[in-house]
């Protein structure tokens, strides 16, 4: 009995109003690395109704810039992204350069070695820079050497849909493959780190990098 209350409790609360999600890939390096889990506030922008996607109440909506956890338009399957455009926007990106609504982002250079938890073989081959969204600014990541679709657009972003992309520009499979996301496929806002495994040393604790704030 006891464990079915428990189950009655923690079941709806982790689908309504907050959860934690394994990452298993790097599409959001160097901002949230491989075998990192992340808490979910799912009362960010909405309340629904437990282990559905009906929507009791909204009180915001994803804003540019805010890293998501959504289910993806391809197969459902739950992704975490940043919101680089949202309904209204015009977004294009050109050369892994983003242009927002006409206006270039900007970007200023990181050091690699600054990078904490960063794998070695990343910080060697990849290009690190801050990228500017409505004045906030977030790490993003490229690898030259690697093919990669770095331009696309531009697009114009109707109403109720959202365009994501990973922070590791050239290895995320994002907006620029499956589309535009639907508003109500969108879970919730991702502010923290929770904790950090390193599956190339045993997954041994990432220590430097738990409770980590986007």
């Amino acid at each position: 009995r006891e464990f079915v209350i428990v189950l009655g409790i923690m079941v709806p609360f982790r689908s309504s109003i907050a959860d934690w999600n394994h990452v298993p890939t790097g599409s959001m390096k160097p901002t949230i690395l491989e075998c990192e889990r992340v808490f979910v506030n799912k009362l960010a922008y909405d309340l629904k109704v437990p282990l559905t996607t009906w929507h009791l109440a909204e009180w915001a909506d994803p804003a540019r810039g805010d890293v998501v956890i959504f289910r993806s338009p391809t197969d459902g399957t739950r992704l975490v992204k940043r919101v680089v455009g949202v309904p209204g926007d015009v977004v294009q990106l050109v050369d892994n350069r983003l242009l927002l609504n006409g206006e270039p982002a900007a970007y200023t250079p990181v050091d690699a070695a600054a990078l904490t938890g960063l794998p070695a073989a990343d910080r060697a081959a990849g290009r690190f820079a801050h990228e500017q969204l409505d004045g906030l600014e977030h790490l993003v990541m490229a690898l030259p050497d690697r093919p990669a679709r770095r331009s696309f657009g531009p697009v114009r972003i109707p109403a109720d849909r959202y365009l994501m992309l990973g922070d590791n520009r050239d290895n995320s499979g994002d907006s620029r493959f499956f589309g535009l996301v639907a508003r109500d496929a969108i879970v919730g806002k991702v502010p923290l780190v929770v904790a950090s495994f390193d599956p190339d040393r045993g997954y041994l604790p990432r220590v430097s990098r738990w409770f980590t704030h986007l």
